[in-house]
């Protein structure tokens, strides 16, 4: 069925192939139970809630899961890589504009990036990069386009570690080098040359 699959090629774009991992992880059981508990990406039906299950690539496997209260679809949860588990987490207004998106980018079953959406359009992303359980980058946006980048980088609680975007690339960044939470060392992009603060 090549119109399923062209529908499931849509699905692929709401998650790009770079931001998604695809290594399983190497900690061991201990490790991961000491972690502090992340979100699952899969939830329950709320009460009175139906679900619909669609086969999107024409596998014969349920890759769409659309959640509706009174014939409107408040969440969608999404298989983007066919394994049979939610990838993808998405929840809607009642307008069907996106309002937030939840991704497991380890495909561990737990919510590894959240972003936040204003009439549809993307305003700020958490994500946990190292799997701790803990949001250690953030992501700022305006009119849907990326323009700052936050992240603790030594993993203190603190972010020390800025990225300014501009034009669909990075501008400038900001380090804090003596961990007081405040900027030490600029450098402008491409040049590499230390900026003024």
């Amino acid at each position: 069925m090549p119109s399923k699959r062209l529908i499931f090629l849509g699905f692929l774009s709401l998650c790009p192939l770079s931001a998604c991992k695809t290594t399983q992880s190497s900690e061991t059981p201990d490790a991961v139970r000491k972690r502090p508990e992340a979100e699952a990406i899969r939830g329950k039906p709320a009460p009175g809630e139906t679900v619909t299950e669609l086969d999107a690539n024409g596998d014969g496997q349920t890759d769409v899961w659309e959640f509706r209260q009174k014939d409107v679809v408040g969440r969608k949860e999404l298989d983007l890589n066919w394994d049979g588990r939610v990838d993808v987490t998405q929840f809607m207004d009642p307008q069907g504009a996106k309002v937030r998106e939840l991704m497991d980018l380890d495909y561990d079953g737990k919510v590894d990036a959240t972003y936040s959406y204003t009439e549809g359009k993307r305003t700020k992303g958490e994500r946990d990069l190292d799997g701790d359980g803990r949001t250690d980058s953030w992501l700022y946006y305006e009119n849907d386009t990326l323009v700052r980048k936050e992240r603790d980088a030594n993993h203190d609680g603190r972010v020390d570690y800025w990225e300014y975007w501009e034009g669909g690339q990075v501008d400038r960044i900001g380090e804090d080098l003596d961990g007081d939470g405040t900027v030490d060392q600029w450098t402008r992009n491409p040049t590499g040359k230390p900026a003024t603060p």
